[in-house]
């Protein structure tokens, strides 16, 4: 791919850029409305209950950084891998998921083996509901680091939530995280939710009740009753 159309920058394209940061910065001491997002839909033939993620995001507010200074770096230091994902993740902050992944690209040509910057790149396609790409890096990572269990049960959801689901394939990755951590509560939520749009409720009550024991004052647990009740 040419530099022309990876760091193709257009002025009302940074623009946004400043004008996200500014916001963020003018606002950062305004109290915010926390939005309960425990009240999922009913039960149908086809469930839309929420997955939990346990994925990294990135900060967000603080001092407005030079956006054009960092954009403009990137370009010129195509082989700077700092410059490169530093780029990328002001474009991940305004959901620039196109420019953020050529830029993390970039950077992983650079250091193929930096393992944050593959779940990143998992991440992106992930918040972009790329799903069958996140699956791709999320593997990459995984043959790196086969114990993490994030990276796993976030790999387990892009087959709950992709166009053609694949339960049993999520089952199977949920279950390989709790064999590492099975107190993990995120993994233990989005279990439950796997066996319940599969249709097998009985064992989604199942992981309900361990999700219970590990810590009956989650708010997962609540989470978890509404969805399968």
């Amino acid at each position: 791919m040419s530099k022309s159309i990876i760091f193709g920058i257009s002025g009302l394209l940074i623009g946004l850029v400043i004008g996200f940061f500014a916001a963020n910065n003018i606002n950062k001491n305004v109290p915010t409305t926390v939005i309960s997002q425990s009240q999922t839909n009913a039960p149908t033939a086809n469930p839309q209950v929420q997955n939990i993620v346990v994925k990294d995001q990135p900060a967000s507010g603080g001092m407005l950084p030079d956006i054009s200074g960092a954009i403009d770096k990137a370009q010129n230091e195509p082989n700077n891998f700092d410059a490169q994902v530093k780029a990328g993740d002001l474009y991940l902050q305004i959901k620039g998921f196109d420019k953020a992944v050529a830029l993390y690209e970039q950077a992983n040509k650079i250091k193929p083996d930096d393992y944050d910057l593959i779940v990143k790149l998992g991440n992106t396609h992930f918040d972009a509901r790329q799903f069958e790409k996140a699956e791709q890096w999320y593997a990459k990572a995984l043959a790196k680091k086969a114990d993490d269990v994030n990276v796993r049960t976030d790999l387990g959801i892009t087959f709950v939530e992709r166009a053609a689901p694949d339960y049993a394939r999520a089952v199977k990755e949920f279950q390989t995280s709790l064999q590492t951590n099975p107190k993990h509560e995120p993994t233990l939520y989005n279990l439950g939710i796997a066996y319940f749009k599969s249709g097998n409720k009985e064992e989604a009550a199942k992981t309900l009740t361990q999700l219970e024991a590990v810590n009956p004052n989650s708010q997962l647990v609540g989470k978890l009753r509404q969805a399968i009740s």
